[in-house]
């Protein structure tokens, strides 16, 4: 190939990119704003783990490392939910155990990706250089070594920026006539927390299971590790005005944490020995959602992943959706060849409606994971949902799995998706057990509202 290709950020996505990129025959240099985290272990304390799903290994594999990625995930075959008493109840992801989502420590999965880029001659990796330019004429790039306090330019071809949420070149685009842009910051926060593995090694709680401690206006969910430790993420409102004593305002002493844990989450609390030192040494998170258009600038200029439309995490779909935009890339340069502008213009088209599908659904997941999976009403539709799919498996595929185990685009989830409530709406009106269902009238309702899908 005729041009390199210079990645900003060698994050998941940028160091997934240049693996794809590297594989067709590209030069890439690949600059990274922090230091190498195989040799310093930096984001302890500030990382929400990871759900691989389809979209993201259907990417691994087509590179050929997801063989080796997979050895650091574990199977979560469903959402394992605990109510204040402490009873559980498991609510299955898929139609069978062939349908499950992998924990997989965001750390461990970038460490693993930089191997695999650098395990071609045709990628270079440079550390603790930090975006701080781009003159969008000339594509000359700006950088500078917080370190040594040097600063360099760098006289790019072709700039793909994944460096996430808060790019600077995303920034820098900002400035651009007609350059749309926006940002949502949700009033909730997170904190990361930890349950360590039990004595001689052995895992606290289920170990292939999401679990949530799901409490209406807040939550707790626990992923699982391979060092048999779970990592926890506590969603809280930032503030008492929203939260009240349910907020990270108002928990400001160790007393405080202690009594809102044991009476909030009583199972998990006796779980969690350094409980109020990590709270107040981990930093509070924050959760975006970020849309802007275009993407592209002149098919030398390219937004990828959460540069180019971040979204809270409450789908799973962060990473996978990130993991996307490189398989359609990808795409399109096989279909395009060497032109940057089809090429650039083909991928924005196609990814800004899907992108902004799946923000929609992240939000919308947020309060059913917190708030609608703990009550009985919402029981009574998974078990029907999971009937009509065995009834229909080629008409009513749930919105979950859509986005989750298939590769359908995220506006077709959401459009389906928003059908077959309406279904499962007027099929569970007044029914509090699924003998109660009118199977006639589900066919008809579905023979009638949904083509097939597979």
């Amino acid at each position: 190939m005729s041009k390199k290709i210079t990645i900003i950020g060698a994050g998941l996505a940028g160091s997934l990119l240049s693996v794809y990129l590297a594989k067709k025959g590209f030069g890439v240099d690949l600059y990274e704003r922090r230091e190498d985290m195989r040799k310093n272990n930096m984001d302890a304390g500030k990382s929400i783990n990871l759900a691989l799903s389809t979209r993201g290994i259907y990417a691994l594999k087509e590179v050929g490392i997801y063989d080796e990625i997979k050895t650091a995930a574990i199977p979560m075959y469903g959402r394992m939910i605990h109510a204040l008493d402490g009873k559980t109840l498991l609510q299955p992801y898929g139609k069978d155990t062939s349908e499950y989502i992998n924990a997989i420590s965001r750390a461990e999965l970038n460490k693993k990706l930089m191997d695999a880029a650098e395990k071609s001659d045709k990628v270079k990796i440079y550390f603790n250089q930090r975006c701080t330019g781009i003159n969008f004429e000339t594509n000359d790039l700006l950088f500078h070594n917080d370190y040594t306090n040097e600063s360099s330019s760098v006289k790019a071809e072709i700039i793909i920026a994944a460096d996430g949420a808060t790019s600077h070149v995303r920034y820098e685009m900002q400035k651009i006539p007609r350059f749309n842009f926006s940002q949502e910051y949700e009033n909730y926060g997170y904190k990361e927390l930890t349950i360590p593995a039990g004595q001689f090694g052995t895992y606290q709680m289920e170990i292939n299971a999401l679990h949530i401690w799901p409490r209406g206006s807040f939550m707790l969910i626990a992923l699982p590790n391979t060092d048999f430790s779970f990592t926890c993420t506590m969603f809280l409102a930032y503030d008492r005005m929203l939260g009240g004593e349910n907020s990270f305002q108002y928990l400001n002493s160790a007393a405080k944490v202690n009594e809102f844990f044991k009476r909030e989450f009583p199972d998990a609390v006796n779980l969690m020995p350094q409980l109020t030192d990590e709270f107040f040494s981990h930093p509070t998170g924050s959760l975006i959602t970020v849309k802007c258009f275009p993407y592209s600038h002149k098919g030398r200029v390219l937004l990828l992943g959460d540069a180019a439309h971040a979204i809270v995490p409450f789908f799973g779909q962060g990473m996978n959706a990130a993991f996307e935009d490189c398989t359609y890339l990808n795409q399109c340069i096989e279909k395009y060849n060497d032109d940057w502008e089809k090429i650039f213009d083909d991928f924005q088209q196609h990814r800004k409606p899907n992108s902004d599908a799946i923000a929609h659904l992240a939000q919308e997941n947020f309060v059913e994971m917190r708030d609608l999976v703990a009550q009985p009403r919402f029981q009574i539709r998974k078990k029907v949902e999971s009937e009509l799919q065995k009834k229909f498996p080629r008409r009513f595929v749930p919105k979950y799995s859509m986005v989750t185990f298939h590769r359908v685009p995220y506006t077709i989830a959401l459009e389906r998706g928003k059908i077959q409530e309406e279904i499962l709406n007027e099929l569970t009106k007044n029914v509090s057990t699924i003998a109660e269902v009118d199977w006639e009238k589900a066919a008809e309702l579905i023979n009638y509202s949904l083509t097939e899908i597979i």
